[in-house]
């Protein structure tokens, strides 16, 4: 897909990789980018950076998506580009009460659904249209000790997926972006947490920039799977080969790291 002339949503457009998109998308050229957020200053700022609007939302509603929606074609006319990239991350396990589960839920996977319950059936009108969402490489494998979100980022790359398969030939393309570690805000909240010690002894860690270019080149070749860190795609392969083995390694680490399960350290 070439951005040029392009309409762009960006949700979770504020900080990290998605403030990372918004910035590289807007040296495409695009048509206008809609930088979405829960905090108004940040997202005002950054869309007066790139001549964009600033949109403030909840995305754990359906009724806040299709606002978000409503308001970017109000602006600048048909999305081409729905980036569904809020994320959520605070290490949790089995003993998470359900509204956190369900926080997670909604915005991970649901997120995604009501986008693409709003966008998918115009775009496969007009034979056009992308959608890309963001999961993680704990999609494809895990990360351990932090239960509802391996569960909830794999439910959403089976959902993209889906998608892919269910709307080929339409002209609507699908894209999931797995990122590694990266050095995000978001990420900062959990490095003194056994959580963000174990992920951090899964592989190295990139920029948000370096996630933002490999989207823009994912997308250009309009590739399903976008990796932030190839090597991640060796280690799904070997998840796949070896079950049995990739836990234990992931059960090692997450011991180093100081992992417990309901507050019995691991030995």
């Amino acid at each position: 897909m070439d951005l040029q002339d392009k309409t762009i949503v960006v949700t979770g457009g504020t900080s990290g990789i998605g403030r990372a998109m918004v910035e590289r998308f807007a040296k495409e050229r695009p048509r206008g980018i809609a930088v979405v957020g829960r905090n108004t200053e940040a997202a005002v700022a950054i869309a007066e950076q790139v001549g964009g609007v600033a949109i403030t939302a909840d995305l754990t509603s359906e009724a806040e998506v299709q606002r978000v929606i409503a308001e970017t074609e109000a602006r600048f006319g048909p999305i081409d580009l729905f980036c569904s990239n809020a994320g959520f991350a605070q290490p949790a396990g089995l003993e998470s009460p359900d509204e956190d589960w369900l926080h997670r839920w909604n915005i991970h996977v649901m997120a995604h659904v009501w986008a693409a319950r709003a966008l998918v059936p115009a775009m496969a009108a007009r034979g056009e249209g992308y959608l890309l969402n963001t999961a993680s490489v704990g999609g494809l494998l895990m990360v351990p000790g932090d239960v509802p979100y391996t569960v909830t980022k794999h439910a959403a790359v089976a959902l993209a997926e889906s998608l892919a398969v269910l709307y080929k030939g339409s002209g609507v393309r699908f894209s999931c972006l797995c990122p590694g570690v990266v050095e995000t805000p978001m990420m900062a909240t959990i490095d003194d947490d056994p959580v963000g010690r174990a992920v951090r002894a899964g592989g190295p860690s990139v920029e948000p920039d370096v996630v933002a270019d490999a989207v823009v080149e994912g997308l250009r070749k309009e590739q399903f799977l976008i990796l932030s860190q190839p090597e991640f795609q060796e280690l799904s392969v070997g998840r796949a080969a070896d079950r049995e083995t990739y836990l234990d390694i992931l059960s090692g680490q997450w011991s180093a790291a100081g992992g417990t399960a309901f507050g019995i350290p691991l030995r």
